[in-house]
């Protein structure tokens, strides 16, 4: 039998927790149905996940979405009659809602181009041969394609929302079950040119009450989610 001081305990718990696998944590999560409105996130746990979404990779780099961080409870309750799931709404320590780029239009690609190659101390114009093409590519599109295109860069995003949460053991509950066009009202997104796509509860789960998290995680096999195409 081994005894342990309780520092040494404490080391060995932080060890084991951060020798914790992206598997682990993604076998770890749920969507939870249920949090304690009691416990709120760090702030410096939020900011982590905001890195992560800060982050995230986009089509051409272009970073075509906005994230709205809603902890007000005047807010969400605002929103509460807008939504599928109104108790994870009022009860979650925090909202994060993502709304994608309306449109591309020729003056978003040049400003986000201009300020990569300002960022990397490029001459401005390093990329004209490409955004020339990105421009003429959209300008064939219509609005819709617009944003369906911006609005699939969001759920990027939202993965790795949903990663960097799990392994910093917060809960989550990804939602598409709202209106569009309610959110957009609230947040003044029209006016910024964006449309909302989805969004994510967070905090901390109710262990009396969420139910999901009693249930066992149910993924159907690799062998049938994946084709693998071998030599």
């Amino acid at each position: 039998m081994y005894f342990f001081s309780n520092n040494t305990y404490v080391i060995l718990f932080n060890y084991r927790f951060l020798q914790m696998t992206l598997i682990d944590n993604l076998k770890w999560r749920n969507a939870t149905k249920a949090y304690n409105p009691s416990k709120k996130i760090k702030e410096a746990d939020l900011d982590k996940i905001i890195e992560a979404i800060q982050l995230a990779p986009t089509s051409s780099g272009l970073q075509q979405f906005r994230a709205f961080v809603i902890e007000d409870q005047d807010t969400k309750e605002q929103l509460m009659t807008t939504v599928l799931n109104p108790e994870c709404m009022r009860d979650c320590s925090h909202v994060i809602v993502f709304a994608a780029w309306n449109e591309y239009t020729d003056q978003k690609i040049d400003d986000m181009y201009d300020f990569t190659t300002d960022e990397r101390s490029l001459p401005r114009g390093r990329f004209d041969s490409y955004t020339d093409k990105l421009k003429a590519s959209f300008s064939e599109l219509d609005a819709k394609a617009h944003f369906d295109h911006a609005a699939r860069q969001t759920y990027i995003a939202l993965g790795l929302a949903l990663a960097q949460a799990a392994e910093l053991k917060i809960d989550s509950t990804p939602a598409e079950g709202f209106s569009t066009a309610v959110m957009d009202e609230v947040l003044g997104l029209k006016a910024q040119g964006l449309g909302s796509t989805v969004m994510l509860y967070l905090g901390y789960r109710d262990e009396e009450n969420d139910w999901m998290s009693k249930m066992k995680k149910v993924r159907i096999p690799k062998e049938e989610l994946v084709q693998r195409w071998k030599k």
